[in-house]
């Protein structure tokens, strides 16, 4: 734990050095694009924050991080991350930072896939309880209840009256939830169109992007005014006090990520949580123990 700001001046530049190429190889998001695409791409971002600028910043949220990690096990606090915004806006570059280098058992994402026929018949919001932070958890809902106010509408996969019933029970259910305890945050990630366009023709000419490219992301570039349409009433209906939405600028994915970060930690009242120190205790030798030699087909073999 980092105990004052000198020291944390201390870590994060020995953090720097010793994991910088890991942090190239985590944050590597240049497309596999010919030069002529690069270019344009890059043309296109003029002012991205630097790199520099970026992971020094990034590390330092990700120590208060860790401090609200500490916080929220602690106290048995119980926060709730809805990420939601067009296709290719981001959110999950967001969602990979926060969790990067937390506790897996602490902070857990949830993606549901589309839902199966018995969800279908299911009261709405009932295959995303189960799934709710208990005490002690920090939960990021990689989409969530949203889906009905956003691609289920604008495809017609529910119907008006779906969605008009989503409308007026969502308010109430997320009362009840900030009742029970929950800490509620909503951010939706929003890009230009000629961001999106950009981002999927990007992801169509790099081989390892286009997995990131479905046929629902597609239709969403036909029908994006229709999204804004259904964003626009989202915001408009379930906007509360107890849980507001908020907007997350993502044109640039680095000032994206800080900005979001920043804004969650702003939110929650967490503070440093005292810890004892850790002293690695002496490791048993038993002199009569005699090692077994294993074969060598049990090893990986050594390429590299």
């Amino acid at each position: 734990m980092v105990k004052d700001s000198s020291d944390s001046e201390s870590w994060l530049g020995a953090e720097m050095e010793e994991t910088l190429d890991d942090l190239f190889e985590t944050e590597f998001s240049e497309p596999m694009l010919s030069d002529e695409l690069r270019a344009a791409y890059k043309d296109k971002h003029p002012s991205d924050l630097d790199r520099r600028t970026y992971y020094e910043n990034l590390l330092r949220l990700q120590i208060e991080l860790i401090k609200l990690q500490d916080w929220v096990e602690a106290t048995g606090s119980k926060v709730l991350i809805i990420c939601e915004g067009r296709d290719s806006a981001g959110k999950g570059g967001v969602i990979k930072r926060i969790v990067q280098r937390l506790n897996p058992r602490v902070a857990r994402v949830v993606a549901l896939p589309k839902p199966s026929e018995r969800e279908q018949t299911q009261w709405y919001f009932q295959r995303y309880v189960p799934h709710l932070p208990a005490g002690g958890e920090i939960v990021l809902f990689d989409r969530s209840w949203y889906n009905r106010a956003g691609v289920e509408r604008v495809m017609e996969f529910a119907s008006e009256d779906q969605v008009e019933q989503f409308f007026r029970d969502v308010p109430e259910f997320e009362r009840m939830l900030v009742r029970s305890g929950i800490i509620v945050l909503k951010y939706w990630f929003s890009i230009t169109d000629e961001e999106q366009q950009l981002r999927f023709l990007t992801r169509i000419h790099d081989p390892m992007k286009q997995w990131k490219l479905s046929p629902m992301d597609l239709e969403s570039r036909i029908r994006w005014e229709q999204y804004t349409k259904a964003k626009e009433e989202m915001f408009a209906r379930t906007n509360i006090d107890e849980a507001p939405w908020y907007i997350v600028e993502g044109n640039d994915k680095r000032r994206e990520r800080l900005n979001c970060i920043e804004h969650v930690l702003s939110k929650i009242p967490y503070n440093e949580v005292p810890s004892e120190k850790v002293i690695l205790p002496e490791r048993v030798f038993n002199p009569d123990y005699e090692r077994r030699v294993l074969p060598d087909d049990l090893y990986v073999p050594k390429i590299y």
